[in-house]
């Protein structure tokens, strides 16, 4: 099949949907996500940042689609034609969603340590506006210990629901979920039970924003301070294959590896996440270079930076005669100096 998005043609396969499309396709055509994750069965619909314009339908069927559609979930058609970036209407649309997701999203930028890999922040740095129509009083809740190594910011959460269906996925019991409906909808454990298993952490690699956070990372350093390195182990609980993320000699949290979507390659285990944080524990394969548009990105931190050469003159070195006398330093000539740096 044959689809266009915004002036770019690709061929498909049956089944695909246009956010998938749009993906293989790359650059600015390919529409926001914070719901959908592909290696997450059952993802997507939810947050309708992905919204784009069909133009047309098919080629059986050329009328447009009366309204915006959610990407993610919308399957291509042979001839279809979709309008993404290039929309005024659909831009429009990305701006309300985007309000819509920042009404009860607290200003925790300068404390989270989501900050610099966030998606909402990349999200309304793009499509965000500078105010809000929002005059009600936020929900708030109280940072909640849900694990041993896991804290649950409630405040921060978009129910995008990805921690549920990672546990879902990767564990026999899940204990948390969607509690209560509408306005009173949040994310917690059933009875108070603690998330104990294994696999566990993953929920905060697959979670856009920061409402689930590494308690052993957490207010040690901003993300962009610290280095991110190829590594692996042997271990017999996951693949091993992580990212660590060190300053200087040491290494202050260990991530999934992640593509330029903000999706891991592989799920790892708790292990590797949370125990495992010498240097001497690890085979450190090279530096991690991203793909993405982000803080951390544009830093360029991965890049190696060449030493510059500063030239100067003796007598600067050595300082004014004048100043010299200020502070009682020796005065030594600057014919002397000369002669004994010879």
């Amino acid at each position: 099949m044959k689809v266009t998005i915004d002036g770019q043609s690709i061929e498909v396969e049956p089944g695909t949907t246009i956010l998938q499309a749009a993906r293989m396709i790359g650059g600015e055509v390919v529409p926001p996500a914070m719901c959908y994750y592909s290696k997450l069965e059952g993802s997507g619909g939810k947050c309708r940042c992905c919204l784009v314009d069909v133009t047309k339908g098919s080629e059986a069927d050329p009328r447009p689609m009366p309204k915006l559609v959610a990407s993610c979930v919308t399957g291509c058609q042979d001839g279809m034609e979709i309008a993404s970036k290039a929309s005024p209407r659909v831009q429009e649309a990305r701006k309300s969603v985007t309000e819509f997701l920042l009404i009860n999203h607290p200003l925790d930028c300068p404390v989270c340590d989501q900050a610099g890999e966030c998606d909402l922040q990349n999200l309304s740095f793009e499509h965000g506006k500078s105010e809000t129509r929002f005059i009600e009083t936020k929900r708030t809740f109280e940072p909640e210990d849900i694990g041993p190594n896991i804290q649950l910011h409630m405040n921060r959460c978009i129910l995008c629901q990805r921690c549920v269906q990672v546990a879902d996925q990767l564990t026999d019991k899940r204990v948390h979920g969607v509690m209560d409906r509408g306005d009173h909808a949040n994310i917690s454990t059933c009875i108070s039970k603690a998330i104990d298993n294994e696999m566990s952490g993953n929920m905060i690699d697959v979670c856009p924003v920061g409402a689930l956070t590494d308690k052993t990372f957490r207010f040690k350093s901003r993300v962009w301070f610290s280095k991110p390195y190829n590594a692996h182990r042997d271990c017999d609980k996951c693949c091993g294959k992580t990212t660590v993320w060190m300053f200087g000699n040491e290494i202050q949290r260990v991530t999934g590896r992640k593509d330029e979507y903000h999706e891991v390659d592989e799920f790892i285990c708790n292990t590797c996440r949370f125990d495992k944080k010498e240097v001497n524990d690890w085979t450190i394969e090279g530096p991690r270079t991203f793909e993405k548009t982000s803080v951390i990105n544009r830093n360029k931190y991965a890049l190696h930076v060449p030493k510059v050469e500063i030239k100067t003159e003796d007598h600067i070195l050595i300082g004014r005669e004048e100043d010299r006398k200020k502070i009682s330093m020796i005065d030594v000539p600057l014919e002397n100096a000369e002669n004994s740096k010879q």
